[in-house]
């Protein structure tokens, strides 16, 4: 083929030898190959950090550069570069940045792969990996021109002559003379060889009122890190790497409010504290609000709970004085459970004490942060950064439909373009996830400016395009319907892409098999004849759409090709946008105006980090970690929001509510802000309780007046700098319910150390602050990534515009641009993926998320809080996130028993609540000890739903009788329990059916997946016995266009085995209670009532289970029923002819036909 052959000239490589972290000195050789095949190395200075110096660095300092320079290889800051451009120097390295794949890993070569077509579709937005554009005019290269952020070419020389990237240093190195006019390169200026391009705001204008500290902590100066080929030696400002450098009042008071006699004195400030003009006259208003729980609900509710605990304490002890003689086993469990129930429901409701609801403005936001003000006059968003997180690992289970569809929601959330970038974790490397993504970024193409041109919600388009209701109201523009039209046949196609990929791949690699095959046939047909022959026998690569092997996982495996053992992969699909607004034209898409659209898009990275075997990757939270890694050498935005693959942005505003809390003042002790969590495709009824109402919005919104919600795993804005596992900035205790409720006459400590230090390292003592020298040990030897940890902090801080603001950044210091991308940072993020870089560094211990417990996320948020960190329930009017939730038994059961098992592990570790900090709320510490305990409830719950059959089958009761005291007892629990759930329905505004719905799942997870759970843990803990719960069968829908029809499967699963069990004892208890009582001679109705009636409320609460064991409505035979009578009958009748009632001897007793 003749892509074969032209396979070396559409190709260069980026190549970094990395050897094992076990060795001395470690080197680093970058390398570029040409098409005309000359090789051309680069020298570059030495990284200069803190820790370069003494005996420290040479046990953890990173890698370096270091190449001679020759007559025949120059480094591309010579002289002949001296007359460029740097601006753009900076962005043709970008756009090759941008179009390469990088790989590499363990001991293997770190190589950028120029990638000339990503897809087999054409890829037309500039941003986007591969988009087309103009051949170079040199004779036999044939490689795309330089070009901007629209895609025009970049034109470097005054005759307009179109030249490549490599030519274009090609002839920098030799003679620095155009091919073209033969003249030397001469430094024009960006605004005039761009087309359309807007010269980049100067930022001193907004720098000019600042004293000196605030320039500092505005500003950081360019050190000569070595991040860029060209950059570096220019001189000019490096945008994305903010350090503060100050030896003064850092963290003291508010930064933006100099002390008097501070700086040089050329401050704005009047004689009350030195604050600005603007502020003083002009009233400050929060960006949240607290709404509190009317007191005429709250207020009975506390009491209800109160009285319900006296009630329960006069109750037990009732229980444990007045024994049951007759049948004191039966007595002995049922106390012993009825005493756990109780200790279960106080650590269920206490933590609910103090529920709080929450509100932001939007509005207050804009004015702050995207206004034009004396310290703003460009009105530039002055918001910090946001990197998103989407982790998939296997595209046959989650598909890559699904995946794409969240992607091309988070890319149109309404958030500055060039302040968001979305971060996709590939865990199985696949290359159908790849080809997908690259799909997504080519059809957000239409989707993103369509969305902000007529505001669409929700900004997924199959959600979007499956929308029951009207889909133009409220539309003003009259092309909204042909836009549609034609949005909506784009996705059409973009769908049959993207389902037809898995052919596509298939039929690639199978035709290149082929021609490999007869390219090794022919060979050796032209070797020597004396040689022996041998079949031709070649490995089936998977390939990839520009004619090479894909460097992740094949479809069929092979070595350094499997799911477990592939290289490091980075592929930057859109490449960062300009830093100012890209109108579109009439030309930029067909049948589209796009006039006053902004048609950027933000940064889109592709990551699948390296696995190889006998490494233990620590499953999603090691591919979590190996994100946050990554993003802060290439974004290093102060926040991340993460989020799963099936889970998209319902609401494009979403990421502005968060921010809300973050910039908030008090927000820089906010470590995350949790959204609640909803999902789309829920039958009707809820039958399994998959919404999960009670906990998302009765449970969390009450852990959000104490210290804050948990973490759920997903929809969850993190700070950056919490996750790295610093302390939070304050020391002062935080103000909780708790603390209004029974407030302390302790005084805070106001001189505390970390009110002068806004890091400090958890686990350390106070004179160790800040202690850079130990960072290595903690993050690892890569000095991009501990460089970054100073401007992530300071990049996060709320803004100082107000005195009683802590920590603040002054107003205007986000506005300057970020850095452009090039190959180092590509290159150095490759190496902090690999399989080898969290050896003997604190990743998943105390950085990150932390490892070692099937349900990461609860232990992640826990160790923040366990260093004082709080967070926050966001609740919008408008749903955030929405994802999707198993509607069927089966898998539901599974998920539930994951979630329990990670509890059990919890409660065995470490993170146990009993051994929590005295940071943690007291409050908050007993609701992490339920998430520990609640499986264990499973063994009494189990025992007590035997006892009502237990009790029918021997004819006693728990108590000796039923007494008034006793009935009097069981009211008053009953009512109190009652009047809760209506109250609770009251503040939380969730339906009473779905309090329901939960008590009735809560028996059927606890008779099923909590008891399973516990075994596996114990078995775990006690005998290192791993036991894992599969499906053994599965049995197919009727009814594909049944949107339910999942709901009727019937999965078996031993899961299934204890349910069933308790149904069908107490339904045949119930037929041998009645007839025993019928048959005695004397009846003891009160016992048998009291028998039916529990058993009775056991069944009631595993309906739902036994409906979901009876498939599809309407299609169970009657015959089922008839047999299920007939043997319920018999057993009963057995049971009295084997065991008859006291006092007869003849079956039957003394009970006669008429």
């Amino acid at each position: 083929m003749p892509m074969a052959n032209t396979n070396h000239a559409l190709r260069a490589s980026w190549s970094a030898r990395i050897p094992p972290p076990a060795t001395g000195n470690q080197t680093v050789a970058f390398g570029h190959r040409t098409q005309s095949g000359r090789n051309i190395s680069y020298s570059r200075d030495d990284l200069d950090s803190e820790l370069g110096s003494g005996e420290l660095s040479r046990e953890f300092l990173s890698y370096h550069v270091h190449i001679p320079s020759t007559p025949d290889n120059q480094p591309m800051d010579s002289a002949a570069s001296t007359n460029l451009d740097p601006s753009i120097s900076a962005r043709v390295e970008e756009q090759y940045v941008s179009n390469s794949l990088f790989t590499g890993g363990f001991n293997s070569v770190t190589r950028a792969q120029l990638m000339n077509k990503v897809i087999d579709s054409e890829s037309s937005h500039p941003q986007m990996a591969g988009a087309k554009g103009s051949s170079c005019a040199v004779p036999g290269c044939g490689a795309k021109v330089m070009s901007d952020e629209r895609g025009n070419d970049i034109l470097p020389c005054e005759c307009d002559y179109k030249i490549c990237r490599d030519c274009f240093v090609e002839g920098l190195q030799t003679n620095g003379t155009c091919p073209g006019c033969k003249e030397p390169y001469k430094a024009t200026d960006l605004d005039e060889v761009v087309a359309n391009a807007k010269p980049h705001l100067s930022m001193q204008p907004s720098l000019a009122g600042m004293s000196k500290m605030e320039r500092r902590l505005s500003l950081m100066k360019s050190r000569n890190y070595g991040r860029s080929l060209t950059r570096s030696q220019t001189g000019d400002f490096d945008h994305n790497r903010w350090l503060f450098e100050t030896k003064g009042t850092y963290g003291y008071g508010n930064a933006i409010w100099p002390r008097e006699n501070d700086g040089d004195g050329d401050g704005d400030g009047d004689g009350d504290g030195g604050q600005p003009v603007e502020l003083v006259s002009k009233p400050w208003r929060p960006l949240t609000r607290r709404l509190k729980i009317p007191a005429a609900i709250l207020s009975p509710y506390r009491l209800l709970i109160f009285i319900r605990m006296a009630i329960l304490g006069l109750f037990l002890a009732w229980r444990i004085k007045h024994k049951n003689e007759d049948a004191i086993w039966l007595w002995g469990m049922s106390v012993v459970c009825e005493i756990w129930f109780a200790f279960s429901w106080l650590l269920d409701q206490l933590p609910k004490l103090c529920p709080i609801n929450r509100a932001t403005d939007l509005l207050v936001l804009k004015e702050k942060f995207e206004t034009p003000s004396p310290s703003n006059p460009s009105g530039k968003s002055d918001l910090p950064g946001i990197d998103v997180f989407v982790s998939t690992a296997d595209p046959e289970k989650e598909p890559p439909l699904v995946t794409a569809n969240t992607i091309l929601s988070i890319l149109a959330a309404d958030y500055p373009v060039e302040k968001l970038a979305c971060y996709v974790s590939d865990d199985g490397g696949s290359l159908l996830t790849f080809e997908a993504m690259a799909e997504a970024a080519s059809f957000a193409n239409l989707w993103v400016p369509f969305c902000r041109k007529h505001d669409i919600e929700p900004r997924n388009p199959e959600s979007y395009f499956s929308m029951k209701r009207d889909p133009y109201k409220n539309k003003v523009r009259s092309d909204f319907v042909k836009d549609r039209r034609r949005l909506k046949r784009e996705y059409e196609e973009f769908k049959v892409r993207i389902n037809s990929l898995p052919d596509s791949i298939r039929r690639r690699s199978d035709a290149y098999h082929a021609r490999e095959e007869i390219k090794a046939v022919k060979r050796q047909r032209e070797a020597p004849l004396d040689e022996p022959v041998e079949p031709v026998k070649i490995q089936k690569a998977t390939w990839m759409a520009d004619g090479t092997h894909w460097p992740g996982t094949w479809v069929n495996s092979a070595a350094e090709h499997s799911r477990g053992d592939h290289a490091g992969i980075i592929q930057v699909m859109l490449k960062p946008p300009s830093d100012e607004p890209l109108l579109g034209n009439n030309e930029e898409i067909k049948s589209f105006d796009l006039t006053e659209v902004d048609i950027r898009l933000p940064l889109l990275v592709y990551v699948s980090r390296e696995k190889r075997p006998g490494y233990d990757h620590n499953k999603k939270a090691g591919a979590m970690n190996a994100l946050v890694r990554a993003s802060a050498i290439m974004s290093n935005g102060p926040f991340i929001l993460n989020l799963d693959c099936d889970h998209y942005v319902y609401n494009s505003l979403a990421l502005r509510e968060g921010m809300c809390f973050m910039m908030d003042r008090g927000g820089d002790r906010i470590c995350y802000v949790q959204f609640p969590q909803r999902f789309e495709g829920i039958d009707p009824s809820d039958r399994y309780a998959n919404n999960n109402t009670v906990f998302f919005d009765v449970n969390m919104r009450a852990l959000d007046g104490l210290q804050g919600p948990v973490y759920v795993g997903t929809g969850c804005l993190f700070r950056r700098i919490a996750l790295y596992g610093f302390d939070p900035p304050h020391s002062k205790d935080h103000s909780s319910c708790f603390s209004t409720c029974f407030p302390s006459r302790r005084k805070a400590n106001t001189a505390s150390a970390e009110e002068t230090r806004a890091l400090r390292m958890a686990d350390e003592d106070d004179d160790d602050i800040m202690n850079l020298s130990s960072f290595p040990k903690k993050f690892g030897n890569s000095n991009f990534l501990i460089d970054s940890i100073l401007v992530a902090e300071f990049q996060g801080r709320p803004l100082a515009d107000h005195p009683a603001v802590k920590n603040g950044r002054p107003p205007g210091a986000l506005v300057i641009p970020r850095d452009l991308l090039d190959a180092s940072s590509v290159a150095e993020a490759i190496s902090v993926i690999s399989c080898w870089y969290e050896d003997k560094t604190e990743w998943g211990l105390r950085v990150g998320w932390i490892y070692g417990s099937v349900t990461e996320d609860v232990v992640t948020g826990y160790r923040m809080h366990n260093r004082g960190w709080r967070s926050v329930y966001c609740v919008t009017k408008r749903d955030a996130f929405r994802g999707t939730a198993p509607i069927n038994l089966t898998d539901r059961l599974h998920q539930v028993l994951r979630w329990a098992t990670g509890s059990v592990e919890i409660f065995f570790s470490r993170n146990n609540a009993l051994l929590a900090s005295p940071k943690l709320n007291h409050l908050q510490r007993i609701a992490y000890l339920n998430v520990g305990i609640y499986p264990f409830t499973s063994f009494f719950l189990i025992v007590y739903c035997f006892l009502p059959a237990l009790s029918l089958f021997s004819g006693q009761f728990i108590v000796q009788t039923l007494n008034v005291t006793f009935l009097t007892y069981l009211l008053i629990i009953t009512i109190t329990l009652c009047l809760l759930a209506v109250l609770e329905v009251k503040w939380s505004g969730i339906e009473l059916e779905e309090w329901w719905r939960n008590e009735q799942f809560w028996l059927i997870g606890g008779t099923s997946a909590h008891l399973a759970a516990v075994l596996q843990g114990l078995l775990k803990v006690i005998a290192g016995i791993e036991i894992s719960f599969t499906l053994t069968s599965k049995s197919a829908g009727d009814e594909e266009d049944d949107d339910f029809a999942d709901l009727y499967l019937v999965k078996w699963t031993s899961l299934m085995i204890p349910p069933i069990t308790i149904m069908l004892v107490n339904l045949i208890a119930i037929a041998v209670g009645v007839s025993r009582t019928i048959y005695s001679v004397v009846p003891q109705w009160s016992k048998l009532i009291g028998g039916v009636f529990f058993s009775l409320w056991v069944l009631a609460h595993l309906y739902p289970f036994a409906k979901g064991l009876m498939g599809r409505r309407g299609k169970t035979p009657t015959i089922v029923f008839v047999w299920s009578g007939l043997i319920a009958i018999t057993i009963s009748l057995l049971w009295v002819a084997i065991n008859p009632p006291s006092g007869s001897s003849q079956i039957g007793g003394s009970f006669t036909f008429p």
